[in-house]
């Protein structure tokens, strides 16, 4: 039996009957049927499936591979000390409960909304609402967050290479040293011209650099390998398990962008089967690479002098060896995978909106599909340029933990869905089952809700803020203008 064909259209489950009342508004639900049908589908054209397994897996892996290895980690050490290499098995090991329920859902609602569309299937609405003003948090934000990164491997490149660097005043946002960060915008609009060429472009540019960060992080292993002292792993936790659970919760940023694939699901080939495999994997090969790029960098250079450092494991590199070639070298690949991982979480960010737009819960113009191209352009325009002048402006630290609490709620709303679409659909076809459920979608929600209480109140002000936003936004707009609030007839 090919699990990767679409199911036939079984009783196809028909409009509800209509409700009144704000109560049956916010509760109700787009059946999968519907979900699935409606997939690719835009105004003015449609999406083009053209994306294999290993394009799928590479879009994922090059969405979180990148700044929470190349910047982030230079945050998470003075928090931890060496016990960051156990923050991030934490961070992984909670990533890997939600990514088990995400390959259920990806694989049997196989559609661009990611886990904002198996919330409408399943929660309701409003949960809905909430869950996608969520990912436009974690995807939208950590566009901006992960290019103010790039610009310091940037600056470390320029300096390698041809002995200047940009001035503070255009290469840092205010707060953080400057005015402007030129070049957080400038990778923003590089990102955008990738993506309005198509899917399948982006994706063949993307599989390059993913390459060339995963070749660039195995070479600092090698070479800072030979700079490791023992007495760098000593003390093992200074900070106590809260400073390994607080470096956690931060490094959780570190693992956005798993999720990825499924924001391509109406522009897979076969999402289905390839769905699901392309979640599994990313996940497996990033986490060996961090804890393995994490426990070298900890023992080549005390835990102490990371806080003072940008471009971190350039200069380890370049302290190791006394040579300023392997750090322009490695300063190179984290230009290249940092802008990978701009490129990718900026097109789920574009997907997301298309999908919220379709259901009439966003503006028109982000579902429009040139037909040439097969492409989003408004949506991917708009985004980009929101996200750019987000990163020219606002500092990376403030950015990293606003995300990270926005993808643990999303994740933990996905390990709920889970159990809510096993219950209310179980004759669906899963081509992939989360295993021992319900205790692992349990255990996921209650591992991303422990590490949303490690974040600072700081950070919770800000999330409060948005989602307080978020539903003014949707009870002003979305609540009347949603598309099953008018059901379309049965054509």
């Amino acid at each position: 039996m090919n699990t990767g064909t679409r199911p036939a259209k079984q009783a196809t489950a028909p409009a509800a009957p209509a409700r009144t009342g704000l109560g049956a508004a916010l509760a109700r639900r787009k059946p999968v049927e519907r979900l699935v049908a409606e997939g690719g589908t835009g105004t003015g054209g449609t999406l083009r499936r053209s994306l294999g397994m290993w394009q799928l897996t590479m879009i994922s892996i090059g969405a979180t591979l990148g700044t929470g290895i190349f910047v982030v980690l230079g945050e998470a050490v003075p928090k931890a000390g060496p016990a960051v290499v156990i923050s991030f098995v934490i961070a992984g090991f909670t990533a890997l409960f939600s990514a088990l329920s995400y390959a259920e859902l990806a694989g049997t609602i196989p559609v661009a909304g990611s886990s904002y569309s198996y919330a409408y299937a399943t929660l309701g609405e409003l949960v809905a609402w909430i869950c996608g003003w969520c990912l436009i948090l974690e995807y939208g934000v950590s566009v901006a967050a992960v290019a103010v990164g790039w610009g310091q491997y940037l600056n470390e490149l320029l300096h390698g290479t041809l002995g200047v660097t940009l001035p503070a005043a255009l290469s840092a946002p205010p707060g953080g040293g400057g005015i402007v960060n030129v070049p957080a915008l400038l990778v923003v609009l590089l990102a955008m011209g990738f993506l309005l060429g198509g899917a399948k472009e982006s994706a063949r540019a993307n599989t390059v650099m993913v390459a060339v960060k995963i070749v660039s992080l195995l070479l600092f292993c090698a070479v800072a390998f030979t700079g490791i002292k023992s007495g760098n792993y000593a003390p093992f936790m200074p900070l106590g398990v809260g400073g390994v659970s607080a470096a956690g919760a931060t490094l959780f940023f570190s693992y956005i962008g798993f999720d990825a694939a499924s924001t391509a699901g109406e522009e897979a080939k076969n999402p289905q089967r390839d769905l699901p495999r392309a979640i599994m994997l990313s996940l497996l090969i990033v986490t060996v690479l961090y804890c393995l790029v994490a426990l070298v960098a900890v023992g080549a250079m005390p835990w102490k002098a990371f806080g003072n450092v940008d471009a971190t494991l350039s200069t380890i590199m370049q302290q190791v060896t006394g040579q300023g070639f392997w750090a322009v070298l490695l300063a190179l690949g984290a230009v290249v995978a940092i802008a990978s991982v701009v490129l990718t979480v900026l097109y789920g960010q574009t997907r997301i909106l298309f999908a919220m737009s379709r259901d009439g819960l966003m503006p028109k113009v982000f579902s429009t599909v040139h037909a040439r191209t097969g492409v989003p352009r408004a949506n991917t325009v708009i985004v980009s340029l929101f996200c750019g002048v987000l990163a020219a402006v606002v500092p990376l630290g403030q950015l990293a933990d606003a995300t990270s609490i926005g993808t643990l709620f999303a994740f933990a709303l996905v390990n709920l869905a889970v159990l809510v679409l096993r219950r209310r659909r179980p004759e669906l076809k899963r081509s992939f089952r989360t295993p021992f459920s319900p205790v692992t979608p349990l255990i996921g929600f209650g591992l991303c809700l422990w590490m949303m209480t490690s974040l600072e109140f700081t950070t919770w002000m800000v999330f409060c803020g948005w989602m307080a936003v978020g539903l003014v936004i949707y009870f002003a707009y979305g609540l009347r203008r949603s598309r099953l609030a008018r059901p379309e007839p049965e054509k």
